[in-house]
């Protein structure tokens, strides 16, 4: 039940306890307002690290953690658990799955993404992508149901089909995920199975564009290239996939046979424009005004992955948690002026701190504009700054310590295979 707010308090509602939801509430902290956070699970991800949860490396407890707990010093705030199905515009009302309303005076929008296959919405079957703890540990479960099948294995063909291991798209997480799959097969698994050789594994990562990490400079993204094929990573650029089916992809003229094939292509927003019936681009993120606010409802925001925004130079602002961080700071301050009768910010203008991309457990990339690092130096850097961003020091010596352990002993703790039976089997 959520306390009624006090007579005269306005109330703002927020969708969604991402970066982007949970900056913009730090944002309103002292704020004359109550303010009701929703989401449909009860826990705040640290998504740049999901994909060591998919690769055995960190626990899903490691960087996640609970929304309340997060909040709870924050008497202005109450959570609600529970699965947002639209927005009731006219009456300032979100609707929930359950059939309750929750009303606002103020909504923000920070309800973040999922894979999107470009049309082939059939391919996710077959290609899961990687945005939740679910899919962490569903992905988890097929990668390592293929090493325990391909130990009892006994025909070569089908060996090597188990053996092999497909990623789509060389963004930062197809490269960290091919990177890390191949040091696992590669320094980790081979003393724990006893009929199979571990080293045949064969990992693809198959991208339609004509570099890994795009948007990296092109001296960063050769270097990537060449680190993740010395790590045994087979890169394939320049030809889209045409095919994704059980057990197999295609792309160019090239058929290959994979168990396990991961999606790193492409995000589509959530419905949110649909909610409104507001305009949106090709990937269903909201076309917002400068101050970030809905077209015709200034009373409603969308951050993050929601949005399309433009950053000064005219490119678009990328989808990762600066960005949700800074929008959603700024759209609370924006709330906060507004309340208080001041004058509001300028239109958002977003500020890039920096790219970083891990390949495999000791080598990296970072972007900081003038200042470009790549090998180990940017390992321990990356190491650093991810270590430094997650909540609480208990999450941040944990994380410290498996690292070390990896680094040093070439171990990972986190090999579980946790879907319910026959889930993660390949058949």
């Amino acid at each position: 039940m959520v306390r009624a707010t006090e007579a005269g308090r306005h109330r703002v509602v927020v969708v969604g306890a991402g970066f982007g939801g949970l900056w913009a509430i730090k944002s309103l902290k002292g704020a004359p307002a109550d303010i009701i956070v929703i989401d449909q699970r009860n826990h705040h991800l640290f998504q740049p690290l999901l994909y060591q949860v998919a690769t055995a490396s960190l626990a899903p407890s490691e960087i996640a953690w609970p929304i309340r707990s997060m909040l709870h010093d924050r008497r202005d705030v109450s959570t609600i658990l529970a699965t947002v199905t639209g927005v009731d515009v006219e009456g300032r009302a979100v609707q929930l799955a359950d059939g309750s309303a929750i009303p606002y005076d103020t909504l923000i929008l920070a309800t973040g993404a999922r894979h999107g296959y470009f049309g082939h919405d059939e391919w996710e079957e077959f290609a899961p992508g990687l945005k939740t703890i679910e899919d962490a540990t569903a992905i988890r479960g097929r990668i390592l149901a293929a090493f325990e099948a391909a130990e009892r294995e006994t025909d070569p063909v089908r060996q090597q089909a188990l053996l092999t291991f497909a990623i789509i798209g060389a963004g930062p997480t197809g490269v960290e995920l091919a990177g890390t799959i191949a040091d696992l097969a590669h320094d980790t698994l081979p003393r724990d199975f006893r009929a199979v050789d571990t080293h045949r594994t064969k990992v693809l990562l198959v991208e339609a564009g004509p570099k890994v990490l795009n948007g990296y400079p092109d001296a960063l993204s050769s270097y990537a290239k060449s680190a993740l094929e010395k790590l045994g990573v087979e890169v394939c650029l320049g030809d889209p996939v045409t095919q994704i089916e059980r057990g197999a992809i295609t792309f160019g003229e090239r058929r290959v046979e994979a168990r396990t094939i991961v999606w790193a292509a492409g995000v589509r927003a959530s419905p949110a424009a649909q909610w409104l019936g507001t305009a949106a681009d090709r990937n269903g993120r909201i076309l917002v005004e400068p101050d970030l606010s809905v077209p015709g409802h200034p009373e409603i925001f969308a951050i993050g992955d929601t949005v399309s925004v433009k950053a000064p130079n005219g490119s678009p602002v990328p989808g990762i948690a600066p960005a949700a961080k800074q929008e959603g700071a700024f759209v609370g301050e924006t709330i906060r002026r507004r309340l208080a009768g001041k004058a509001e910010p300028t239109p958002f203008r977003y500020h890039h701190q920096g790219s970083l991309a891990q390949i495999g457990k000791r080598k990296a990339v970072i972007d900081f504009g003038r200042i470009r690092l790549r090998g180990a130096v940017a390992w321990w850097l990356w190491g650093i700054a991810h270590i430094y961003f997650l909540v609480g020091v208990r999450a941040r010596l944990s994380v410290a310590l498996n690292w070390l352990w990896i680094y040093t002993r070439n171990q990972r703790a986190a090999r579980l295979i946790t879907q319910p039976k026959g889930e993660a089997a390949l058949d």
